[in-house]
């Protein structure tokens, strides 16, 4: 399973391979590009985002199987952590256009609904983002498939998070630390850093679940 970085587990050891492979010239970056942008983002750090971006081309931002984030997806990560809502807005449109390809091309397939439902809360669309979301659950059991059935479920829990619905979300964030497969997304680090989860911080029940996360099989 992909780490974000060493840092979103203990400290950010990533930061040297990252720069041992800028210095060896800009084409070499580009197999890491997602690595180090998110890095990037988990740190709060725009600058390196931004060369990250530059970097990614048109390669997804995220690829954590099955769940496929575009470049897009990823401007609209960084607009909305640097709080130009007008890039994040088009960004994100510029997204949800790209998915709605994918998902009409595959009208039954989970992780591509919902990450359109993951579009749909950033561009504040709640209703049919959460839509959406459990439509793709109802496709995507984890009962029929453990690890990409897994996946669905946590990243539900970020749309809940960002289509207002805190109760909701934490609901899902629980039951997707108990999941079989766990999620990049949902480990202890990303939960502690990433801008994803910013929508529940502050919030007691959150910052319980984001201690828990370090033993998720404490959960019960």
């Amino acid at each position: 399973m992909r780490k974000l970085c060493h840092r979103c587990h203990v400290q950010c050891a990533l930061h040297q391979t990252i720069d041992a492979i800028l210095a060896q010239g800009s084409g070499a970056i580009v197999s890491v590009a997602d690595f180090w942008f998110f890095c990037a983002l988990a740190e709060r750090d725009p600058v390196a985002a931004e060369r990250a971006l530059v970097a990614l081309g048109d390669n997804p931002c995220w690829g954590e199987t099955p769940i496929i984030l575009s470049r897009s997806f990823g401007e609209g990560l960084l607009a909305r952590m640097t709080k130009d809502e007008a890039r994040a807005r088009t960004a994100f449109e510029a997204a949800r256009a790209q998915q709605e390809k994918i998902v009409q091309a595959q009208p039954k397939y989970g992780p591509a609904l919902c990450v359109l439902g993951l579009i749909d809360a950033a561009l504040g669309r709640r209703d049919l983002a959460l839509d959406e979301g459990r439509r793709a659950i109802a496709l995507m059991p984890v009962e029929k498939d453990v690890v990409n059935g897994s996946r669905v479920l946590q990243y539900f829990a970020i749309t809940a998070a960002w289509a207002g619905e805190k109760e909701l979300a934490l609901q899902q964030l629980e039951t997707g630390l108990r999941a079989p497969a766990a999620s990049v997304a949902l480990s202890y680090g990303a939960l502690k850093l990433l801008p994803l989860w910013d929508p529940l911080r502050g919030d007691p029940r959150f910052e319980k679940l984001v201690v828990e996360a370090k033993q998720p099989h404490a959960l019960k």
